[in-house]
């Protein structure tokens, strides 16, 4: 079945059809409607920041904190790199949002949280109050991750798991490959944001280089014994780039890995390998505000599940690759499905309105190569511990083509409707 911005924004819709929870309306900290600030304006806090406005009918001030003017999504990030899509098509606008549904967007960097006084501190200088907060920050990376790299290397040595001018970089490094180069990929640990991410920019990498340069060699060095949708992209790899890709697990070292940006070296279990183009992507952790606001765990933020409420303040929400929350990936459809959950949760708590039992899907799409697509998802709800899987799916080794060619289309009514969905 092809997803549409009918059938998308209609799920969410049909799996609140259940029985209702009371909620108590919450006192506001100023005169006047409550005040629900986001930080964050990705496929957490963009949905989050429209359903609050759009559910509550003005009831409720929301203001949205979000330091990009153009936001780039992270997924279909990939298929810009692979050729599949223009840079554009994947970046997005918040004057909807201000426009049709009255959302405060400011767009200033976060700064400092006073959990006590309510307050959130933006690098302009600008104190806003709040009733409800909502981090949905998405992702920020573990300081040595990755032994020679860090952040001021990103230029040498990109990561691209912040969409946008990373993107453009490593896209333009891989097509100045020269002939029979090698492109390296430092693969991270669990969790991380998008688990088949980097192997679907595998796929992508070597369409590219299967095109323009077909001698050249693909290394990835992974710490992990196994990852999301292992079977498929290496029964692809061998259909559609068979003899180009290394996989190098940890059982051959892996795990074991430095680099040398400005030799362009990478050293894999003590050997030393000269590359063209490296893609770093290093361990991650909660976006950064979430330390300021003293709600991580460790690197990332306890949520109840129910709610989205952080374990550390009930007048905090984190959604999205920020959150622990149990059994859902680290991906754009989650932070959807988990911002609605919120959005109502915050609903209930600042005006009386109706709370339904929590409830949450995901699907992450890959593509392989031209219209072979793939798929994994599942359904999930709120226990006391965790979001807990309920059921789930995947793509099938040995799938015709046509089959393929409908997953990928679905991908594409998805990212329609998702993105409908966040920006309005």
């Amino acid at each position: 079945m092809k997803l549409n911005r009918r059938l998308f924004m209609g799920g969410a819709a049909a799996g609140a059809a259940v029985a209702t929870l009371a909620a108590p309306m919450a006192q506001a900290s100023n005169h006047g409607k409550p005040k629900v600030v986001v930080i964050g304006g990705g496929a957490g806090g963009a949905t989050a920041a429209r359903y609050i406005a759009k559910d509550s009918k003005g009831e409720i001030d929301v203001t949205l904190i979000e330091p990009s003017r153009s936001y780039y999504t992270c997924f279909f990030s990939n298929l810009y790199i692979g050729g599949f899509r223009e840079l554009n098509s994947i970046a997005h606008s918040y004057g909807t949002l201000a426009a049709e549904y009255g959302i405060n967007v400011v767009h200033d960097w976060a700064v400092g949280i006073d959990r006590d006084a309510r307050t959130v501190t933006l690098a302009g200088g600008a104190v806003l109050p709040y009733d409800r907060l909502i981090l949905s920050p998405g992702i920020d990376f573990v300081d040595g991750a990755v032994d020679g790299w860090d952040v001021s290397h990103q230029n040498a040595m990109p990561h691209a798991y912040k969409a946008g001018s990373q993107s453009e970089l490593l896209k333009a490094q891989i097509e100045a490959m020269p002939d029979g180069g090698t492109f390296a990929m430092i693969a991270p640990p669990n969790p991380f944001r998008c688990p088949p991410g980097p192997y679907e920019r595998i796929s992508m990498v070597a369409h590219v280089l299967k095109d323009r340069n077909p001698t050249a060699k693909i290394i990835i060095a992974d710490p992990k014994e196994k990852f999301s949708k292992m079977a498929l992209f290496q029964e692809g790899w061998a259909d559609h780039y068979d003899g180009m890709i290394d996989w190098i697990g940890p059982e051959f070292g892996g795990g074991n890995v430095s680099v040398n940006p400005e030799a362009m070296t990478v050293t894999i279990d003590g050997e030393e390998t000269k590359v063209d183009v490296c893609n770093v992507i290093p361990a991650m952790k909660a976006g950064r505000i979430c330390e300021i606001a003293g709600v991580n765990d460790g690197n990332w933020a306890p949520v109840n599940p129910h709610t989205m409420q952080s374990r550390a303040d009930e007048n905090i929400h984190v959604l999205g690759d920020a959150s622990h929350q149990g059994d859902m990936p680290k991906s754009g459809f989650a932070a959807n499905s988990q911002a609605k959950v919120a959005a109502m949760a915050v609903r209930a708590a600042l005006t009386g309105s109706k709370q339904f039992p929590a409830k949450f899907t995901n699907t992450c799409w890959s593509l392989i190569d031209t219209d072979d697509g793939v798929k994994v998802g599942a359904s999930y709800e709120a226990t006391d511990e965790k979001i807990a899987k309920v059921d789930g799916f995947i793509s099938q080794t040995g799938e015709d083509a046509a089959l393929r060619k409908t997953t990928y289309e679905e991908s594409i009514g998805w990212y329609a409707g998702i993105t409908a969905d966040m920006f309005g």
